[in-house]
């Protein structure tokens, strides 16, 4: 999942970014998309085959959970950011009002889930191996870049 993903999941209520959703306790190894381009540069300017035909799991330096997620939003923008637990039926009454068609709604509740149930946890070392510098994180990449987050900011 894309480390840029964050300041999206957050909406404003009374003045605090709010993820809200069923992530549960689950963690995800965000990935800055600064290196998943470094790392499509890297195998592209190889001159071997090692690479070829094989899939590559990217991800970022740490596996966080959204209430680190939540404090990573709350550092950067100065205002007071946390995450709140939904069940899979809340996730759907918050998000329909919003105008998106259902099958959209139905992939970020879906990844949501994959994240409560492990399956974004993952961390490779795949950017340091391949690139030569350290993976990105959470809080590095959406310094890099406040665009992804200036809507939250205090």
């Amino acid at each position: 999942m894309y480390a840029d993903f964050v300041p999206f999941f957050a909406t404003l209520e009374d003045g605090v970014a709010v993820i809200a959703a069923p992530a549960g306790e689950g963690r995800t190894g965000f990935v800055s998309r600064d290196d998943l381009a470094d790392v499509g540069a890297a195998v592209l300017l190889r001159d071997d085959d090692e690479l070829a035909g094989r899939t590559l799991d990217v991800t970022g330096p740490e596996a966080l959970p959204m209430t680190e997620a939540a404090a990573v939003l709350a550092e950067l923008t100065g205002r007071p950011a946390e995450y709140r637990e939904q069940t899979v039926e809340q996730a759907w009454e918050t998000r329909r009002p919003s105008g998106h068609p259902d099958w959209e709604i139905e992939g970020w509740v879906s990844s949501y889930l994959a994240i409560a149930a492990g399956e974004l946890a993952a961390v490779t070392d795949t950017v340091p191996r391949l690139t030569g510098h350290p993976a990105r994180s959470v809080a590095d990449h959406l310094r890099a870049h406040p665009e992804d987050w200036a809507r939250l900011r205090g």
